[in-house]
């Protein structure tokens, strides 16, 4: 805004009000006084009137000897009119503060006391600093305006130049940057490892106040109510930093609780309620350290374009971290080729991070390097909107509860960046929805623990998605694997066996494994499409918890192989064989097939141990396999036991077995179920006790059967 140059000063009120209007700064300057403009070093017509100038030096070149305290003066520019740099300021003939350009300049040959200080009304702009591109630093502007706590809103309207990191402590305050260009060529170097190092960091203060004790007992899962020595100690209000010293034995950083909390109410005299419902019981003896924090609150970083500098820890540059933050939120950030974290948070409480991406950062390998966002201990924070291409992570929630992630979108992920993952610090309570790209929960090491609790993911698509660590109830819903020629040909989509429930999803390779066993709800594959390759093991080794599959569909399996001991139930399920296929080979301890459909597959049993196999329901086995043979077993050791009710197997080919017992020692019952074609094969030297009785045979011939005995009862059965 320009405010046309005159050489005399208005006469009339109406002249004067008109002049204030036309600045829109009316309600910063003293209403009635006059205005006087002279040349520089001119003294004005009278003092205490309201001066306009034309620019910022013309007004450090005026002579301030006749100005009265508290005169006012309105700049019509910084360089020249209307350059967006209008300011409204007043003299105060007694202030020594230090010159910055913006909110306090000094006249350009006095070393006495005196300064122009800007009015504003907590709403400042770089160009009052003299900043309109990046051509120049504008780290003291920054610094200037951040720091003086009148100032609630801090705006950009140019590209800026940032050369240095800074770090504040700053409260209740907002940067936007008005989706201008943000550049850091020659920042200063950074220190190692520091991806706090941002040019914009905020920091709460870590007081030296501190608890430390060991639990007098067990705090029991999702409470808030905690046992401290002196409730006295605490207040209302209060944050503050708590951790549980290292699970003993674990790995070094292997804590169940890290996370900045309020205090909420003092109970009694040594107990305290916290804001926050507890995701892991912690035994009596435990020890718990607690560090009260004054947090930064409702600091607010917006809406820039950030490039990043160089290619390492110490040369790159980052936009924004926070630690000890509550309230603190970031959007509209969009990066490119920062090397650490776009945002990065540690000990920050209440939080969003929206509609902010990143592209080509230095590096995907080095580790901490190359995301979009890390949290640390953090809670309550949402994460929504965002986007990555060629980057390690999207978002990484480590030892984080509580938080959301919404609409987020990682593409160029073949390197092996996971868009999505967690450390597996004792994450819990974390919903991931419909978002896509690789998926990693908890996997970062057991330095860590490799645990999480309670992690829901829906509506994602991705083309690997590993969850196979100690994640209990895991909770999956509509995912999608796609294999990918270019990262993972086999589509997989592995999960933990510690109640795990997944529906509705869809992958090439499903695979069962078991870390852990601290859920009381049973592990459920239900309505899921899955297209396993050749020999694929579906459940594997270590799993001992039971293992449910309802109405899933298998297409063109062959040779899959349920390896673990744990019981194993499929309910109304449908398994395609490939062409020539070989029969699903099972080791489970306890097989039980109710219902569904199973054509040119079947099942072997291992024998590697005692194995139990029921089918029931109505179950039909249609076609042939590899080995011939619908339902057998193969030479181990174990002894079977057969329980089959309501089957109704047809066989392609007179060589087909329904039925194939040769090896080991079994018992057998089918009652009441239908064979159609091919052969049943009950080799007496197998055979401890037989029961075949009230079947329908159709066209099925006996290539071995046990004679009848006090054992062995094969009447009964209708034959046609």
């Amino acid at each position: 805004m320009s405010v046309p140059a005159s050489s005399a000063a208005p006469t009339s009120a109406s002249s004067r009000r008109n002049l204030l209007r036309a600045s829109g700064l009316a309600g910063l300057v003293v209403a009635g006084s006059a205005v006087a403009t002279g040349p520089a070093q001119a003294a004005p017509d009278r003092t205490g009137n309201v001066l306009r100038l034309d620019t910022v030096t013309a007004l450090r070149a005026l002579n301030t000897k006749p100005l009265t305290d508290g005169t006012q003066v309105i700049v019509a520019g910084y360089r020249t009119p209307g350059d967006g740099g209008t300011m409204a300021l007043h003299w105060d003939k007694k202030s020594t503060a230090p010159h910055n350009g913006g909110t306090v300049i000094a006249p350009a040959t006095t070393t006495k006391p005196g300064r122009w200080h800007q009015l504003h009304t907590g709403t400042l702009d770089f160009r009052t600093f003299g900043h309109f591109d990046a051509g120049t630093p504008a780290d003291n502007a920054l610094d200037a305006m951040v720091n003086d706590p009148a100032v609630h809103r801090i705006e950009a309207h140019t590209d800026l130049l940032f050369t240095e990191r800074h770090l504040f402590d700053r409260s209740n305050i907002e940067l936007d940057f008005g989706g201008h260009h943000i550049r850091t060529e020659n920042i200063e170097k950074n220190t190692h490892d520091n991806p706090f190092g941002a040019v914009l960091s905020f920091r709460g203060t870590v007081t030296d106040t501190t608890v430390r004790h060991p639990l007098s007992g067990k705090v029991i899962e999702l409470t808030d109510n905690f046992p401290v020595p002196d409730a006295k100690a605490f207040a209302v209000g209060q944050w503050w930093a708590v951790q549980v010293d290292p699970v003993a034995g674990g790995g070094g950083d292997e804590r169940e609780l890290q996370k900045l909390v309020e205090i909420t109410e003092i109970i009694d005299a040594g107990h305290i309620r916290i804001g926050y419902l507890n995701g892991w019981e912690l035994a009596e003896g435990r020890t718990l350290t607690w560090t009260r924090v004054e947090p930064v609150r409702n600091t607010h970083i917006r809406n820039m374009l950030f490039e990043g500098a160089g290619p390492d820890e110490y040369t790159g540059s980052h936009p924004v971290s926070f630690e000890y933050a509550v309230g603190c939120d970031v959007s509209g950030i969009h990066a490119t080729g920062t090397f650490w974290p776009v945002v990065m948070r540690r000990w920050c409480t209440r939080f969003r991070t929206e509609d902010c991406s990143l592209k080509n950062p230095p590096t995907v390998e080095y580790g901490g390097a190359g995301y979009l966002t890390q949290q640390i201990y953090c809670l309550y924070g949402r994460v929504a909107d965002c986007t990555t291409s060629n980057v390690r992570h999207l978002n990484d929630l480590t030892a984080s509860a509580y938080c959301t992630v919404v609409n987020c979108h990682g593409d160029g992920d073949d390197a092996g960046g996971n868009p999505f993952t967690t450390h597996g610090q004792y994450e819990h309570d974390l919903l991931f929805d419909g978002n896509s790209g690789l998926m990693d929960i908890a996997n970062s090491g057991s330095q860590w623990g490799i645990s999480a609790k309670r992690i829901t993911v829906r509506r994602h698509v991705c083309s690997w998605f590993t969850a196979n660590t100690k994640i209990t109830d895991l909770t999956l819903e509509d995912i999608t694997v796609i294999a990918r020629p270019t990262f993972d040909q086999a589509g997989t989509l592995t999960v933990n066996a510690d109640g795990a429930q997944v529906r509705g999803c869809t992958a090439k390779t499903f695979a069962v494994a078991q870390r852990s066993a601290r859920s009381g709800r049973p592990t459920t594959i239900s309505d899921c499409t899955f297209e396993p390759p050749a020999g694929a093991v579906l459940v594997q080794t270590p799993v001992t918890a039971p293992v449910h599959f309802v109405r899933c569909t298998f297409k063109g399996i062959d040779g899959a192989v349920l390896r673990g001991a744990g019981p194993v139930h499929f309910t109304d399920c449908t398994l395609t064989g490939a062409e020539n296929a070989a029969p699903l080979s099972v080791g489970s301890a306890d097989l039980r097939i109710d219902g569904g459909t199973y054509d040119n597959t079947g099942i072997e049993l291992s024998g590697v141990r005692d194995q139990r196999i029921t089918v029931t329901g109505g179950a039909r086995f249609t076609g042939s396999n590899k080995a011939e043979a619908l339902l057998g077993r193969a030479a181990g050791p174990g002894g079977t036991t057969w329980d089959i009710t309501g089957l109704s197997s047809r066989a392609t080919g007179a060589g087909t077995a329904h039925i194939r017992i040769a090896d080991g020692t079994n018992h057998y019952a089918a009652t009441g179920s239908r064979f159609t074609g091919g052969t049943l094969h009950l080799a007496p030297d197998a055979l401890a006790s037989v029961l075949h009785t009230a079947c329908v045979e159709d066209g099925t011939r006996h290539s071995a059967m046990p004679p009848a005995g006090d054992t062995v009862r094969t009447d009964g059965n209708l034959v046609l």
